[in-house]
């Protein structure tokens, strides 16, 4: 069966992000953050009319995510870390900090409140990076070695899927997950992206059990049903398309980041929108977002 092509959307931020990644809806205070990862930036954009205001972390972050007993947890380039609504970054664990070759890039939380996030190369050089779950007490457990690029990761409405990227192997596995233990077990393909759809790379599942994941370099992003099957693109302006987040008031916006690295000098005038951040609204709302637990 064909897939929908549907609206492309519209622009809510103009702006030049290196590697824009990981927006995440913040429902405390009804604003997307959302993160240009080299820069060390941090972005808070209102979507009632893209007004932003900026925060400049003092190491590379892959990734911001709102914490229950206020605040956020980070993922910055060497470690977990609390960050403050204002102040430094407080370290709670710090992962392959002796290892100047990798940094963290991107991360969720579960339905439980843990904080999954991944690493990889500066360079992505092959395997160099891992999964690595931080539960509540701040005890930091590495869960996958041998990963590339660790990206998208997200969980099935029911709880018993975890849904996860590693870039360069073109696929997003699916694991079954125990909830009470936070243990992922078989590991199989869920989809794999053929040729001329891009790579894989952030992702977001929303409420009836679909899908949503960006795909770099490939102009849009695509939503699987449960089954796998592609049933809808969102295309995109640019190439680069790294993540997308169901959020607002009633989780059908869809938020979309995108980013400029390894575009050509003829490429990045071509796409003078490389690095923006776009906004859709979608048909199924997404899942209500879950802070960390610590």
């Amino acid at each position: 069966m064909a897939h929908r092509t549907l609206p492309a959307p519209e622009l809510l931020v103009e702006h030049d992000a290196f590697v824009g990644e990981g927006p995440v809806w913040d429902p405390r205070i009804g604003k997307v953050l959302w993160v240009d990862i080299p820069t060390r930036t941090v972005f808070l954009t209102d979507p009632a009319d893209g007004a932003t205001e900026t925060r400049l972390l003092p190491k590379a972050v892959g990734v911001v995510l709102p914490r229950s007993s206020g605040g956020y947890v980070t993922a910055l380039e060497d470690g977990f870390y609390a960050l403050p609504d204002e102040g430094d970054p407080e370290l709670i664990a710090a992962v392959e900090s002796d290892d100047p070759r990798t940094r963290f890039n991107d991360g969720e939380i579960d339905p439980q409140g843990r904080f999954w996030a991944g690493t990889m190369g500066w360079h992505a050089e092959p395997g160099l990076g891992a999964l690595y779950r931080l539960d509540p007490g701040g005890t930091a457990t590495r869960m996958i070695d041998e990963v590339s690029i660790s990206n998208g990761l997200g969980w099935s409405p029911d709880g018993q899927t975890m849904y996860y990227v590693d870039t360069p192997t073109m696929r997003i596995d699916r694991f079954d997950f125990d909830p009470v233990s936070g243990d992922i077990t078989n590991r199989r393909e869920f989809v794999t992206i053929r040729e001329g759809g891009g790579r894989p790379d952030g992702l977001s599942v929303d409420s009836e059990g679909a899908v949503w994941v960006a795909t770099w370099p490939g102009y849009g992003v695509h939503r699987y049903l449960p089954d796998g099957s592609l049933d809808a693109v969102i295309p995109l302006p640019v190439s680069n398309v790294s993540s997308i987040e169901l959020g607002g008031p009633d989780l059908r916006d869809a938020f979309i980041t995108t980013a400029w690295e390894l575009l050509s000098e003829a490429e990045h005038v071509a796409q003078p929108l490389a690095g923006s951040l776009f906004r859709t609204r979608v048909a199924v709302p997404g899942q209500a977002r879950v802070p960390f637990a610590g």
